[in-house]
C-alpha cells in the first residue's frame, strides 16, 4: 500500500467513526469550521497538523502552515508551559475554537493517529531526534534548520526519511525565494560561464559569546508543567538547571546544543552555495583554514569560502563570465547587468511558497526543494568547516565514506555523545 492510500485510507477510517460516533451522541452539532465553506476543504479534505517546538521560529512557522486552507493545526506541544499555552491560544484563535490540544511529551502528540503531519521547531539540539520519533510515527514533516548539530546525526535522519518513506522538507525557505532561485539558475544553467568561487556568508561573530561547553550553577528546578527540564535537554548531556540555558543566544553558542557558529547562517548560505554547484549530494574534499576563515574545495575544483557575517545575509556565485549578489534585504546585483534584465524581485525572505511547496508534495509524494539528503550535506560542509577551525589545519574529507581521510582526531568530532533513551 502506498503512502499515500494510507492517507486516503485513515481519512476514511477517521470519517465513518466520526459518523458512528454522531449516531450514538444526542444531540450532534456538526460546525461550520468541520464542512469548510469558503473555499475551504472540510475537515476530511485537510492536512491534520501538530507542532512540536514553539519558540519564536516555531510560532512563525505553525503560522505560516495555518495561512493555508488545507491545514488544521490540531495539537501543540512544547516543554516549557508558557509557549505551550500560547500556541493553543493561536490555534484556537485561528479557528474559532478551543479544541487544540497541548503537550509536553512530543511522543504523546506522534502517538496521535489521526496527526498527519508536523511541524518540528524546536532548539538545534533536538532536531535529529524529533524528526526521526517522527518519521518512525508516520509522519511527514517540516523541519526547522538546521537538521543536526552533528554529521553522524544528518546521516541518521537521511537513513530514517528514506526507510520510512518520509516527506521531509527543511526550513531552508531562501530555495523557495524567487531572487535567490534565480541566482542559483544562473550558476546552474553555465550563464555565469564556469563557476570558480561560491561565497557564503556565516553570523557574525559578535553574536556568539565564548562558551562553547560552559556549564552555568544550578538553580531550583521548577514544576514539570512549567518546564520540563529533561525534556529540554534531551539528546544532549545532563546538567543541573539553569534557565539561561533555554535562551537562544546561550544555547546556540553551546556545542551541546547547537552545532557551531558556521552552522548558524551557514545552514543557509552553504545550501544555497551547495544548490548553485549542483552538490545537493555530496560535500567539498578539502577544508583549510585562510585569514580568520575557511575555504573548501569540491571535487570538481569550485571553491567555497565562507566569509565574515555582516547583514544583510547574502551569497555570491563567481564564474568565468559573471557573477550575481543577493541578500536578504532584496538586493541583487549582477555582473554584466545584462544577466538581470528587466527582473524585479521583492524584499525579505518569506516562507509562503516553502511551506505550500511541502503542503503539495505531502499530497503528491514527490520530493520537495529542500529534501533531507540536501539539508544534511550543506549542514554538513558547515559542520566540517567548524571542525577545521575548531583544529586550526587542513582537513581532507571523502564525501561517500563521511569519514575524513586518515585522521582519527577529526572523525571523533564528526558524532557526539547522545543521552539515554534517545539513542536511535
Amino acid at each position: 500500500m502506498t503512502r499515500r492510500a494510507t492517507f486516503n485510507r485513515r481519512r476514511f477510517l477517521r470519517r465513518t467513526a466520526g459518523v458512528a460516533g454522531a449516531l450514538l451522541a444526542t444531540p450532534y452539532a456538526i460546525t461550520s469550521n468541520a464542512l469548510g465553506g469558503e473555499g475551504r476543504p472540510a475537515a476530511s479534505g485537510r492536512i491534520a497538523m501538530g507542532t512540536i517546538g514553539l519558540g519564536g521560529r516555531g510560532s512563525h512557522d505553525m503560522q505560516a502552515l495555518m495561512s493555508n486552507d488545507d491545514v488544521q493545526m490540531v495539537a501543540v506541544c512544547d516543554v516549557q508551559g508558557k509557549k505551550r499555552s500560547a500556541g493553543k491560544r493561536a490555534v484556537d484563535s485561528k479557528y474559532g475554537t478551543e479544541d487544540c490540544k497541548t503537550y509536553i511529551d512530543l511522543r504523546d502528540l506522534l502517538a496521535r493517529a489521526d496527526i498527519d503531519a508536523v511541524l518540528v521547531a524546536t532548539g538545534d539540539n533536538w532536531h535529529t531526534t524529533a524528526a526521526i520519533l517522527a518519521a518512525k510515527a508516520g509522519k511527514d514533516m517540516y523541519c526547522e534548520k538546521p537538521m543536526s548539530v552533528a554529521v553522524t546525526e544528518g546521516r541518521a535522519l537521511c537513513d530514517a526519511m528514506e526507510r520510512y518513506g518520509t516527506i521531509f522538507q527543511c526550513g531552508t525557505q531562501r530555495r523557495s525565494v524567487p531572487r535567490f532561485a534565480y541566482a542559483v539558475e544562473l550558476a546552474q544553467s553555465g550563464k555565469l560561464g564556469e563557476l570558480k568561487t561560491v561565497y557564503a556568508e556565516k553570523a557574525p561573530a559578535q553574536w556568539f559569546n565564548n562558551h562553547p561547553r560552559a556549564t552555568l550553577p544550578a538553580e531550583a528546578e521548577p514544576p514539570r508543567d512549567v518546564v520540563d527540564w529533561d525534556l529540554w535537554l534531551g539528546p544532549a548531556a545532563w546538567r543541573p538547571y539553569n534557565a539561561k540555558y533555554m535562551t537562544r543566544p546561550f544555547w546556540m553558542c553551546n556545542l551541546d546544543f547547537s552545532g557551531g557558529m558556521i552552522t548558524e547562517w551557514g545552514s543557509h548560505t552553504a545550501d544555497l552555495c551547495q544548490w548553485a554547484n549542483n552538490a545537493d549530494n555530496e560535500t567539498p574534499v578539502e577544508f583549510e583554514p585562510a585569514e580568520g576563515t575557511i575555504i573548501a574545495r569540491y571535487a570538481n575544483g569550485v571553491k567555497l569560502v565562507f566569509e565574515e557575517g555582516k547583514w544583510p545575509l547574502h551569497v555570491r556565485f563567481v564564474g568565468t563570465e559573471g557573477s550575481i549578489y543577493v541578500d536578504d534585504d532584496g538586493t541583487i546585483e549582477a555582473n554584466p547587468k545584462s544577466l538581470l534584465a528587466d527582473k524585479k524581485f521583492g524584499k525579505g525572505y518569506p516562507q509562503a511558497n516553502h511551506v505550500r511547496n511541502f503542503l503539495d508534495c505531502f499530497k503528491s509524494r514527490r520530493q520537495p526543494i529542500a529534501p533531507a539528503e540536501g539539508a544534511h550535506r550543506a549542514n554538513a560542509t558547515c559542520q566540517i568547516a567548524n571542525i577545521c577551525q575548531e583544529l586550526g589545519r587542513k582537513l581532507t574529507f571523502d564525501p561517500v565514506k563521511e569519514r575524513f581521510v586518515n585522521d582519527e582526531m577529526a572523525d571523533r568530532k564528526l558524532a557526539r555523545a547522545i543521552r539515554d533513551p534517545w539513542r536511535q
